[in-house]
């Protein structure tokens, strides 16, 4: 039997297990199962917290719903900080390793900021055929590689159809990209929907996409931070950084991390 935490960062929902010991050693069937919404316990992925290998304070394991491991996710980074806290009984600051690199995090109340990695391979203006049809894209690499596309109306948005064209389109091989679709509601607000990589569907949030988003956005718009950026799950969540050109340093992510239900199953 394992006992787990299931948790949602602004409706992006995640299985956390304690794996310090190092007993827990699951493969690809046992993840999809175990995120099944249907035969499982039902998330959109999973995440491992594990002792650390270098100075951080523990390693967080993220694995998406199709049992691929990936190498960071925003809104599980600030659910993983939270339950980190709960269960090793630290305060408010902790750090952890990803294989994007060590992530900061801050408890403020029921809110996490997360202090992130440096973005990288911004590139604006991509010209993407798909079919028929050229698409311009912007790119940017917020921990996982991530597209950006401005709408008008973002309820609008063929988020499925679109999503899953270029999430796999030879552009991006050979591990393809998550891809959001975003429209400008103010000076500095976004709205934002996600076609995320490994869930191959929506999400109701994607904490690096929202990342990506508000860089792009201030990169186009030439705005500073920080960008508010509502997800389609209805919380707000707020990115702030330090902009020089092109270059984004000292970014953050803040936004909500909840508890859901604990409990314990056999695989």
């Amino acid at each position: 039997m394992l006992r787990f935490t299931k948790m949602s960062g602004a409706g992006n929902d995640f299985i956390l297990f304690d794996n310090r010991t190092g007993d827990i050693d699951l493969d690809r069937n046992q993840i999809a199962q175990l995120c099944d919404r249907h035969r499982g316990i039902g998330a959109d992925g999973i995440l491992l917290l594990e002792t650390p290998r270098n100075r951080a304070d523990f390693r967080m394991r993220y694995f998406n719903a199709d049992g691929g491991e990936a190498e960071m996710c925003g809104n599980g980074a600030r659910c993983f900080a939270r339950f980190a806290i709960k269960v090793a009984g630290q305060k408010g600051k902790i750090s952890f390793e990803t294989p994007a690199g060590v992530i900061s995090a801050e408890l403020k109340g029921d809110l996490v900021t997360l202090r992130m990695t440096e973005p990288t391979d911004l590139r604006l203006n991509l010209d993407l055929p798909i079919g028929a049809e050229k698409k311009t894209v912007h790119f940017i690499n917020s921990g996982v590689p991530h597209v950006v596309i401005p709408v008008a109306k973002i309820d609008d948005a063929d988020v499925r159809r679109e999503g899953a064209a270029i999430r796999s389109h030879k552009m991006f091989s050979p591990n393809g990209t998550n891809v959001n679709f975003i429209e400008k509601r103010g000076p500095n607000k976004i709205a934002i929907r996600t076609y995320e990589r490994g869930v191959e569907d929506e999400t109701l949030a994607c904490g690096t996409g929202i990342v990506a988003s508000a860089v792009i956005f201030a990169a186009r718009e030439d705005c500073e931070g920080p960008v508010a950026v509502l997800a389609r799950g209805g919380d707000e969540l707020q990115v702030s950084f330090e902009k020089t050109r092109d270059q984004f340093r000292n970014v953050t992510l803040t936004g909500p991390a909840d508890f859901v239900f604990e409990g314990e199953i056999e695989i």
